[in-house]
Parts: C-alpha cells; structure tokens; sequence
C-alpha cells in the first residue's frame, strides 16, 4: 500500500525529443509493487507539449487543472479540466497546452512488463481434502 500526497514526489523533466516544457511526476509504479498500471501526473508549461507519438498500448487520462489540446494524425481536440481522454493503442498522439496556466493531467498506463506476484492460497485447503470436506 502507498498513500502520498502527489506534491511529494519528485518533479522530473521529460528528456524525450519532441517533449517542450513537460514535466512528470511517477504517483504510482512498479517500485511501488504495483503490479500492472502506473500512475503518472504531468506538467506541462504554457505552449509546452508532450512528443508526437506512439506506442503498442493505451493511455486513459485525466485532466486535473488547465486547458489543452489533443493532437492526432486526424486534428486537434480541445480539453480541460475534468476531461477525461482515451487513446488508443497505436494512436499517434500529443498533448498540447493551450492555456496560460501548468496544464495538469493524470495519465494511467500498462507495465510494458507487468510483474508477476505470487499466488496466494485463501483456502489452505483448495488443494487437496481435508476432513472429508
């Protein structure tokens, strides 16, 4: 278990080509032992953007503070706070800050590779019979 307040993780900057004024925040990943998803908080500077670009699964998003645009191979699509986004796996796409504010979003995404955790055995008994049970 984590609780966090997200001000309390680190702010780092996005070093990826393409990136301009983003910065992240990892809320929740596998150092936590989270097994599947990560929970990622980005910060992107007015006219700042996050790079064009895909990849083999989805992000769902959600807009915390700001106003913004999604860029994809098929326009732009204005957002803001309380948007909650769907991109698909594959989908080239961007986000954009249209605004004069941080725009803030949260963006929840799979392990590239999930962790495996040890099954747990409820029943003790589940594998075999006990007491004639």
């Amino acid at each position: 278990m984590k609780l966090v307040n997200y001000k309390d993780v680190q702010l780092e900057d996005v070093n990826v080509e393409g990136a301009k004024g983003t910065k992240i925040r990892w809320l929740i990943s596998q150092k936590d032992n989270a097994p599947n998803f990560a929970m990622r908080m980005f910060e992107v500077e007015p006219n700042g953007n996050t790079p064009f670009h895909f990849h083999t699964w989805e992000h769902e998003v959600f807009c915390l503070e700001g106003t913004g645009k999604l860029v994809t191979e098929w326009g732009e699509r204005p957002f803001k706070s309380g948007d909650a986004i769907f991109v698909d796996p594959n989908e080239k796409h961007q986000f954009k800050n249209s605004g004069d504010s941080i725009l803030k979003f949260l963006c929840i995404i799979p392990h590239d590779k999930p962790k495996t955790q040890e099954k747990k055995t409820i029943n003790p008994f589940a594998t075999g019979v006990a007491n004639n049970c």
